[in-house]
């Protein structure tokens, strides 16, 4: 392995979901990514760029997984009074579905609306409903503050990271959608082995995709907001010993979530049918989110399934850090 390289840990070998896809992927992708496309939100050559992502949800899901990807691109270039400003555009959309926007508004805007007033039909839980508004507000008001953070150049601890991070990846608004059709009591959703599995699940997500994308992230200088830079400061490690602790860390969360799992209580057929649907998909969104975070271009380029395979990421990017000796491992603080 080459001085100025790392070896990404095997995150998901003990994890027990195995990958699935939808069957109807492709042509609900497909729909999807031509609904984006008709507002034209990026360069011809963004644009791209953007119809290689490869997202295996149905249509909701899809729209949703392909909106956040156009907010996170448009809000990274904003500073935070503008970031505040695009996420009142978004949250008046989602609230008010049927309303006409104004003229001259973002285009967020009318896709928030049109992604909602095609969603509102199927919804039969309107708690999940419920539940969908208020973490997209949250992960809305979490954009702003990650936005203050860069401007300030400001790295925060670990567990401040990962905190505000649980509402930042966006992660639980997706996880709201998995129940808009499951009809699961709010004790259920609010007992403790659920909610531990899913603030698990979230920062196994956050990790795989830091892990992922902190070559990218490095090279534009822009890693202030992950993981590998985040525990490399507070710990004192260089590159190497701080990627084993975040691997190990991640198999803390494994651990934890599937002794969760097992103390799980049953309510019954009724209530424990849908719970099993809903905990099996915030599982499988752990080892899709992984999985695509290397079949994808966005991190590795042409190199994800080659990268998947070997687990070696190449850092010789110019960047000063690198020059100077980022990647040799150091005493501990």
């Amino acid at each position: 392995m080459s001085p100025q390289s790392f070896k990404l840990p095997m995150l998901l070998a003990g994890w027990p979901w195995l990958r699935t896809i939808n069957p109807l992927h492709e042509e609900v992708s497909a729909e999807s990514i031509a609904w984006v496309e008709s507002f034209e939100p990026f360069s011809p050559k963004a644009q791209e760029k953007f119809k290689k992502w490869d997202i295996d949800h149905l249509r909701t899901a899809c729209d949703l997984l392909n909106f956040i990807f156009i907010l996170d691109e448009y809000t990274d270039r904003q500073n935070a009074t503008q970031v505040g400003m695009t996420g009142e555009i978004v949250m008046d959309a989602l609230r008010n579905p049927f309303k006409p926007r104004p003229g001259g508004e973002s285009l967020v805007g009318e896709m928030a609306r049109q992604l909602w007033a095609r969603t509102l039909p199927i919804i039969t839980s309107e708690k999940a409903h419920q539940r969908f508004l208020r973490t997209f507000e949250l992960y809305l008001e979490s954009v702003v503050i990650q936005a203050v953070d860069r401007s300030q150049v400001r790295v925060r601890g670990i567990k401040d990271y990962l905190e505000r991070r649980r509402d930042n990846i966006a992660v639980k608004p997706v996880f709201a959608i998995l129940e808009l059709t499951l009809d699961i009591p709010n004790f259920a959703m609010e007992h403790l082995c659920i909610q531990n599995m899913m603030q698990d699940a979230i920062d196994m997500i956050t990790i795989s995709n830091d892990l992922n994308s902190f070559k990218v992230e490095h090279t534009r200088g822009d890693d202030s907001y992950n993981i590998i830079t985040i525990a490399r400061k507070e710990l004192g490690y260089g590159i190497e010993q701080t990627i084993k602790w975040v691997g190990e860390y991640h198999n803390t969360l494994r651990r934890h979530f599937l002794s969760s799992l097992g103390e799980l209580p049953s309510w019954g057929a009724g209530i424990d049918e849908p719970v099993a649907e809903y905990i099996y998909g915030i599982a499988n969104w752990v080892r899709a989110n992984d999985t695509w975070g290397f079949e994808t271009p966005r991190y590795f380029g042409d190199d994800g399934l080659a990268i998947q395979s070997h687990r070696i990421v190449d850092l010789a990017c110019g960047h000063p850090e690198c020059a100077a000796g980022y990647l040799q491992d150091k005493a501990r603080n």
